[in-house]
């Protein structure tokens, strides 16, 4: 994995193009005090932050970047469970005691992010309090997501899934065009590149999305919420709600 290293982020220093909402919903002093424990990283698409079994060795916080979360069987069998962009944080089990990580995290977009070393983060939400009541929120949240997703994965059929999953990269990216090649789709629903060529073509054909070299446009944003599993909307308010109290 190769980070572009940008310059170390304080309270003297200018904010990030985008900031992420999740440390933004901390109290002033303590998200002055944070921050400047943070340098700011470039992430490429494709990057591997952690591979489950690894020791996590920093806590990120992306801004116009997009990590995906994938479980991983056998070595190989993927299945995404979770994807987070400006609006929470990577690695963050580790002050709960789990110093493994548990998941492949791969970044889906490109962009950047804040990121502080582990041990820097275990030792502030020892003493932070606020950082204690957003952290259990906010994995509180990524559970019933992950939760709700699995149950999607067995039970609903690929095209609906697909529908499902390109809704929820595009709330997260805000943008109705994004990229995800087929290899990487077939990674995050766990099913054969030919399975996702299908549903892709099926969505393409009603007119719902454009899908051509990676490069995906949703056409009828209404159209693929009708074709996806009642997950989506389930999965949307989860996070609307959670997030709504991660931020109070």
């Amino acid at each position: 994995m190769n980070l572009t290293h940008d310059t170390a982020y304080g309270s003297s220093g200018p904010p990030p193009l985008q900031e992420n909402r999740l440390l933004a919903s901390l109290p002033e002093d303590d998200l002055l005090h944070l921050e400047s424990m943070c340098e700011a990283v470039h992430m490429e698409m494709g990057d591997v932050l952690y591979e489950p079994g690894q020791a996590i060795q920093y806590i990120y916080f992306p801004s116009d970047s997009l990590i995906s979360l994938l479980a991983v069987a056998e070595g190989r069998m993927t299945l995404e469970v979770g994807s987070v962009g400006r609006e929470g944080m990577i690695g963050s089990s580790v002050a709960l005691g789990h110093q493994l990580a548990q998941v492949r995290a791969v970044v889906q977009r490109a962009g950047g992010a804040l990121r502080i070393h582990a041990a820097d983060f275990c030792a502030e939400f020892t003493r932070m309090e606020s950082l204690q009541r957003l952290l259990y929120r906010y994995t509180d949240t990524l559970l019933a997501q992950a939760i709700q997703i699995a149950v999607c994965s067995r039970f609903h059929v690929l095209e609906a899934r697909l529908a499902r999953s390109l809704l929820i990269t595009r709330d997260r990216l805000q943008s109705e065009k994004f990229h995800l090649t087929h290899e990487f789709l077939a990674h995050a629903l766990g099913v054969r590149r030919v399975g996702v060529t299908k549903a892709a073509s099926a969505l393409q054909n009603q007119k719902l999305i454009t899908y051509s070299r990676g490069n995906i446009e949703i056409l009828d944003s209404a159209g693929l919420e009708a074709v996806s599993c009642r997950c989506y909307e389930m999965v949307k308010d989860t996070g609307s709600i959670g997030m709504a109290n991660v931020f109070l």
